[in-house]
């Protein structure tokens, strides 16, 4: 029974084979304060609604607030992060910062609080054995118990650390792709392999659908959309290149057209 919860809460998620879904991440300011794009979230999410996403990522406090945001019929679909790391800090400080990851809620909670599916990190390429050994026990246990409530698993997958001198590297990215599909994911978030032909292989590799993050705020980010949906992907994951954008409803739109019908956005430019 839970599959058949997992199946329709996913549809939510989910766009049509060749519609490539657009999610937007909105989980920053518990890792990274309250970074530009962030201080109004409330107007922040009817904005992202507006533009018609699939999906939006947050922190459930902010589910929990905004929940009416979601009420009207045909809104986007609630991701709920329910964990923590403190990777981010760590590499700022040269890999020289603890390293440590924790849960902030289970996906029954999530669940009650609205929310469609359930995100964790999967952190590699560490050199920390413990660490990483942790990663891989705590995402097993969010899986076994997201199967037995029907709830959709997204594991947002990295290499990063001292060991890891390009995250898009194919190397990396077939591994901890293919360990969070061993471990029960049902949705992946991972880098940009660099180009379509790189990432074509990575997706062709997994045996789930793959959703390819924005990261950092760049100019060519509608080039990643493209090249994601030459390669196969099932979309994108997109955060401060959505909230940090001059032009957010602009940028929605085309990444939207191209997500839509990529060879239609293609002749369309040309």
């Amino acid at each position: 029974m839970g599959d058949f919860g997992k199946k329709i809460r996913l549809n939510r998620i989910l766009n049509a084979p060749g519609r490539g879904t657009l999610v937007v991440a909105f989980d920053h300011a518990l890792v990274l304060g309250p970074i530009p794009g962030t201080e109004d979230p409330g107007g922040q999410i009817a904005r992202f609604i507006s533009a018609g996403v699939n999906a939006v990522l947050l922190n459930l406090g902010l589910i929990q607030r905004y929940i009416h945001c979601f009420a009207p019929a045909n809104t986007p679909g609630i991701i709920a992060r329910i964990d923590w790391t403190t990777v981010w800090n760590s590499l700022s400080q040269g890999d020289h910062g603890a390293l440590r990851s924790c849960m902030l809620a289970t996906p029954e909670e999530a669940l009650r609080h609205g929310a469609d599916a359930v995100l964790t990190y999967l952190v590699v390429g560490t050199g920390d054995a413990d660490f990483e050994a942790k990663e891989i026990a705590r995402n097993a246990q969010v899986a076994r118990e997201c199967e037995r409530l029907g709830i959709p698993l997204i594991v947002e997958t990295l290499a990063r650390g001292r060991g890891v001198s390009d995250p898009g590297d194919p190397k990396w990215l077939t591994l901890h792709t293919r360990i969070a599909a061993e471990l029960g994911a049902d949705l992946i978030k991972t880098d940009y392999a660099g180009n379509a032909g790189k990432m074509r292989g990575i997706v062709a590799n997994c045996p789930v659908p793959i959703l390819v993050l924005g990261g950092s705020r760049n100019e060519t980010a509608l080039e990643v959309v493209q090249g994601c949906m030459k390669a196969g992907a099932a979309g994108v994951f997109f955060g401060r290149n959505v909230f940090q954008s001059d032009d957010m409803e602009g940028f929605l739109g085309r990444a939207r057209a191209i997500l839509n019908d990529y060879q239609d956005a293609v002749v369309a430019r040309n």
